[in-house]
C-alpha cells in the first residue's frame, strides 16, 4: 500500500466523512436503526476506494491498514442518527453531502492510481470509479436506482473533474492548484445539475 501524503490524507478524510453522512442520512430516510446507519455510512464512504484498490491490485484494502478510518465513518452515523431527528431529512441534503464527496473521491482516486503507475486513461477512470461506487452501494442497499444510472449528470462530473486533474499534472501543474482545479470542476458541474435540473437524454422506446 503507497502511504498517502498529508494533503492526500486530508483529502481522503473529508470527502470520506461528505459521503459517510451522505450514507447515513440515506440511511435516516429509510427509518434504518442505529446498525443500518453505521452499515451504510461505513459502505458510502469506503465502497469506492475498495473497488478502486481491488482493481488497482492494493491490497490489503486501505481501510484494513488504518481501522481508524471505520471509527470515523461509525462516529458520523451515530452523530447522525441523534442529530437527524432534529431536523428534516432532506433529499436535497444527501445530494449536496454527495456532490462534495463526489468531487474529492475523484481527484483523490485519480491520484492514488497515478501512484499506483496508472496509465492517463486508467487513473481517469479509477478517480471515477472512487468517486461513484460508493454512492452505488447506498443506492443498492436502499433499494434505489442509483444516482450513476439515473440521468442526473454524476459520473460524468466525476469524469470531468478526474479528467482536468490528469491533464494539469501531466503539463506540469502544481498538485496544490491542480487538485483544487479538479474539485472544483466536478463540484462545479454536479451543483448545476442538481439547480437547474440538467440530466442526460434517457432512452425512449419508439410507438
Amino acid at each position: 500500500m503507497i502511504p498517502l501524503e498529508p494533503i492526500l490524507g486530508v483529502i481522503d478524510a473529508v470527502g470520506m466523512v461528505a459521503f459517510a453522512v451522505s450514507g447515513a442520512l440515506a440511511a435516516a430516510r429509510k427509518r434504518m436503526d442505529i446498525v443500518g446507519l453505521i452499515m451504510l455510512a461505513a459502505v458510502t464512504g469506503l465502497g469506492g476506494g475498495t473497488v478502486r484498490d481491488v482493481l488497482l491490485g492494493r491490497l490489503p484494502l486501505f481501510w484494513l491498514r488504518a481501522p481508524e478510518l471505520l471509527g470515523i465513518t461509525t462516529f458520523v452515523a451515530i452523530f447522525v442518527f441523534f442529530a437527524a431527528p432534529r431536523f428534516e431529512v432532506k433529499n436535497q441534503a444527501l445530494l449536496w453531502f454527495d456532490a462534495l464527496g463526489m468531487a474529492m473521491y475523484a481527484v483523490l482516486g485519480a491520484e492514488i492510481a497515478l501512484l499506483a503507475g496508472a496509465d492517463a486513461w486508467a487513473a481517469t477512470l479509477m478517480g471515477m470509479v472512487t468517486a461513484t461506487f460508493g454512492g452505488i452501494f447506498r443506492d443498492v442497499i436502499c433499494n434505489e436506482v442509483p444516482l450513476i444510472l439515473h440521468r442526473e449528470i454524476y459520473a460524468l462530473a466525476a469524469l470531468a473533474g478526474a479528467g482536468l486533474f490528469i491533464a494539469l499534472r501531466l503539463n506540469g501543474v502544481w498538485r496544490e492548484p491542480a487538485f483544487l482545479s479538479g474539485m472544483l470542476l466536478a463540484f462545479a458541474i454536479r451543483a448545476l445539475a442538481i439547480q437547474r435540473g440538467w440530466s442526460l437524454p434517457a432512452y425512449r422506446e419508439r410507438e
